[in-house]
């Protein structure tokens, strides 16, 4: 891993000695690296299963290092890599919570490093005239100018995240809250693979006051798996390719932007509809009923789920994001989603309802520039049949304690960000967890974590 670092930072050093500063809005290159460690006292727990949080205690590391470039090709066109490589596990690898507390902990975690291209794609842009904006340089951007009212295309390897569901107070695991939660909607399973890129295209209309996105990605074949394109983009290769037509997930999105006095605010209607290999919780439960599972088959994603449940059906829900600055340091944001809980997970995570509410505040209003402050809850919740399904002694994908007392799961996360020097912040976190998993006979448990963010 380090080796890795320094080859990367003497390449970025080389490169931008390379790119004259004329050139400048034709280039460019960043660098990302989170470290994060998280650990818990343990817990009580009446009982545990395959896919449980270990209740004794433990803790675990994390670390992702980004090499970003992009390149403009010729006028509103831009080309963007991230290639990508990650390290280590999540608490119980990944497993025994929903509003799960690292979002870096994908779940393929590895003891030595994994590579893949993260983000390969193309993007397009059409002007429709009018006034223009600035455009930052960023990770995903090129600084320039362009058309607020303009209609953009996107196509390669990306995360539907990366167009729909944002939040300027809660999206991203390396420099704000740490939990799924906050990085998105939990209802929402979306097209990726097991770390959360996949190839598809997407499509945006931008006005002054409102946007509207679709997009159209790639499933995997299989449940919590790495999909065709892995094969060649990911090492060690991996991925199968599942039936084109029969394995996809599309989602829509409408943003409507507003002020109140002089604060900004933003509302954005989410949808999804994806189609897959998805078991039916009924069925399932009706033949784990009839054949109990084996609980010692071992921990994975879905391991009980009989292959008799599956089929290929449609899978819909809706989400709602909000965020509202209240004041030049202080903003609320909150996030709702519903699907209606029928059909297993395919990629992200088994909740079916689920709300949150937090705060953001900018450490300018204590004179501390460039800190951060955050405090939010989430409450997430199963559909009957999915409980039912967990009853039977079900696994999904980072559910499965054997049997259920079921309780919907509360999380609270508050975090401090310090900002150590220029690009470089030290973070802390606590998560309070109740009913993990859905489970009143596990928890409650406290989670404690610590992030090194650094960027170039």
């Amino acid at each position: 891993m380090k080796k890795t670092l320094l080859f990367l930072i003497f390449l970025f050093n080389v490169i931008k000695t390379v790119v004259a500063q004329d050139t400048i809005k034709q280039w460019n290159i960043h660098i990302q690296n989170t470290d994060i460690v998280q650990g818990d006292a343990g817990f009580p727990a009446s009982y545990s299963g395959p896919n449980s949080l270990n209740s004794h205690g433990e803790v675990q590391e994390t670390a992702t290092l980004d090499f970003f470039a992009g390149v403009r090709l010729w006028r509103g066109a831009e080309v963007h890599v991230d290639f990508l490589t990650w390290q280590g596990y999540g608490l119980s690898q990944t497993f025994g919570i929903e509003a799960f507390p690292n979002g870096d902990a994908y779940k393929a975690g590895t003891r030595l490093p994994d590579f893949t291209f993260a983000r390969l794609f193309i993007r397009q842009t059409f002007g429709l005239g009018g006034e223009q904006e600035d455009v930052p340089d960023d990770q995903l951007t090129l600084a320039g100018k362009q058309d607020i009212s303009r209609l953009t295309f996107a196509i390669g390897r990306l995360s539907p995240m990366d167009i729909c569901d944002n939040n300027i107070y809660a999206h991203d695991p390396h420099t704000q809250f740490m939990n799924w939660a906050m990085m998105g909607n939990l209802t929402w399973d979306y097209g990726q693979n097991t770390v959360g890129y996949t190839t598809g295209l997407a499509v945006e209309l931008n006005q002054p006051k409102w946007s509207l996105r679709y997009g159209f990605f790639q499933m995997p074949r299989d449940k919590n798996g790495f999909t065709g394109d892995d094969q060649v983009l990911t090492w060690p290769r991996q991925g199968a390719y599942g039936p084109f037509l029969r394995s996809w997930a599309m989602m829509t999105e409408f943003e409507l932007r507003y002020r109140i006095n002089t604060h900004p605010g933003a509302i954005r209607f989410l949808s999804w509809l994806d189609e897959a290999d998805f078991a039916s919780y009924q069925a399932a439960t009706a033949i784990l009923l009839a054949n109990p599972p084996d609980l010692n088959a071992g921990q994975g994603a879905g391991v009980t789920i009989p292959p008799a449940a599956r089929a290929y059906r449609l899978k819909y829900g809706f989400g709602l994001n909000w965020e509202q600055e209240v004041s030049k340091n202080f903003g609320l944001f909150s996030r709702l989603g519903w699907t209606p809980g029928q059909l297993e997970t395919w990629t992200f995570t088994d909740v079916d309802w689920t709300a949150s509410l937090g705060m953001s505040a900018n450490g300018e209003a204590w004179r501390r520039t460039g800190d951060t402050f955050g405090l939010a809850g989430i409450v997430s919740g199963a559909s009957g049949a999915n409980q039912k399904f967990l009853e039977a002694g079900g696994t999904d994908m980072l559910d499965g304690d054997g049997t259920l007392s079921y309780s919907p799961e509360k999380v609270l996360e508050a975090y401090y960000d310090f900002k150590i020097w220029k690009t470089v912040h030290v973070t802390v976190d606590y998560q309070f967890d109740t009913n993990p998993a859905f489970n009143h006979d596990r928890g409650p448990v406290s989670i404690f974590g610590a992030r090194l963010h650094w960027e170039l």
